[in-house]
């Protein structure tokens, strides 16, 4: 399955034929989560109508290079600095004549210019100028300057001409764009557990122990990390939540059963972040038919035993251990208690959050954390948790290339 999500794509369409499959890019582009902005050179405009690009990418249709609704008036840096990538398609002889030599007439070629992000075109012509040694020349150009060049096809062409030159199909463009994304990834190759939501630890057939834990944390961290190009395991306590794209989700009940699945998978990661709520005690025996409540005693007494500690057992693994991020949720005292975990635990790093305040934390679409490991410490102020998420992560690939670069040395 594919994923942009999180991608913002500028869709460059100049004047060939092709520019009709642009609707119907931009449908996949934005079926695959990107956000997509849409230039229009004079040309393309005969060719398929601004309103129609503007209804399926959501966004008005840019055109001019003066633009006085731009930040600055400026489109052309706006533009190209909010691109993650600036496809080109259809990219005809004209647009890659001048890329290759640096012409900068209107807003899509200034962009081209202006941006540091990656370029991708599509291109499409007769095959007779597909041809042509100039054409062969300024794509050897750009490909020299690592412009990602996909196609053209072979076949009929409009002209009724029949050779190189048709634009390659939408679903292939988004493929090819989505497998670059995929191997540019600061996380491309790396497996990543993480542990979600809580657990819920059975007294009898209708009643249990568990915790307000919602999962949400843990589920923004694993669709960053896939998102980033991991490949994710989730382990999943009992949550109303939808499974993120790319990810393979385990769903567990008790502790002992997310201990199980932990150490199996731990062993096949590199890095394993344990974002779950775990209860720290269960029932030592499970009644098999309902507990009665007794006219004679005010009191119900259960005895509870300890369940295994997850993210220790897992940094104390000697052979295969992954780089080990803990949680610490607190309601006082949060960065004496952080501490301490990180060092009895012995993790790479812990991540602390203040449950006592109501607007962060469980249940919330919002929280803050402060990140802590041996002689240095970050604080992650309030934002939503997806976005939190992919700053944790950042600061998790910091430390985790540390770790390796002390190993060493």
């Amino acid at each position: 399955m594919m994923s942009l999500s999180g991608k913002n794509i500028l869709l460059g369409i100049t004047g060939g034929i092709a520019a009709y499959k642009c609707p119907d890019l931009v449908r996949h582009l934005k079926k695959a989560g990107a956000q997509v902005r849409v230039v229009l050179t004079e040309s393309a405009s005969h060719f398929v109508a601004p309103m129609t690009l503007q209804a399926v990418s959501g966004n008005a249709v840019s055109k001019e290079l003066f633009d006085p609704t731009a930040e600055l008036s400026m489109s052309h840096i706006e533009l190209a600095k909010w691109a993650d990538l600036v496809l080109i398609a259809p990219a005809t002889a004209n647009i890659i004549a001048k890329m290759a030599n640096g012409i900068a007439d209107d807003l899509l070629s200034t962009i081209c210019l202006a941006t540091p992000a990656k370029i991708v075109i599509a291109p499409a012509m007769n095959q007779q100028m597909y041809k042509a040694a100039a054409t062969q020349q300024n794509l050897a150009t750009l490909e020299s300057r690592n412009t990602l060049v996909l196609g053209p096809d072979e076949g009929f062409q409009a002209c009724g001409d029949i050779g190189p030159g048709r634009m390659v199909e939408p679903t292939t463009i988004v493929e090819n764009i989505n497998n670059y994304f995929l191997a540019n990834s600061e996380l491309a190759g790396t497996t990543i557990t993480v542990t979600a939501g809580p657990t819920i630890e059975e007294l009898d057939p209708v009643r249990y122990i568990s915790n307000y834990s919602s999962g949400k944390m843990g589920f923004a961290i694993a669709k960053a990390a896939a998102e980033m190009g991991a490949t994710v395991n989730l382990i999943s306590g009992p949550v109303n939540l939808t499974t993120p794209n790319n990810v393979n989700r385990i769903n567990v009940k008790s502790a002992k059963q997310m201990y199980d699945e932990a150490l199996v998978l731990a062993e096949k990661s590199a890095i394993f972040i344990s974002c779950a709520a775990v209860a720290d005690y269960r029932a030592e025996t499970i009644a098999k038919n309902k507990i009665k409540k007794t006219d004679d005693s005010n009191e119900l007494v259960i005895k509870l035993v300890k369940n295994p500690d997850i993210v220790a057992s897992i940094a104390g693994l000697k052979e295969h251990r992954p780089f080990v991020v803990g949680f610490a949720a607190e309601t006082n005292d949060v960065k004496t208690y952080a501490l301490k975990k990180l060092t009895t635990k012995n993790l790479d790093l812990i991540c602390a959050n203040d449950v006592s305040d109501h607007n962060i934390g469980f249940n919330s679409d919002q929280n803050a954390l402060t990140l802590y490991w041996q002689n240095g410490e970050q604080t992650l102020p309030l934002s939503s948790k997806q976005q939190l998420a992919k700053q944790l992560l950042q600061a998790v690939i910091t430390r985790y290339k540390a770790s390796h670069d002390e190993k060493k040395n």
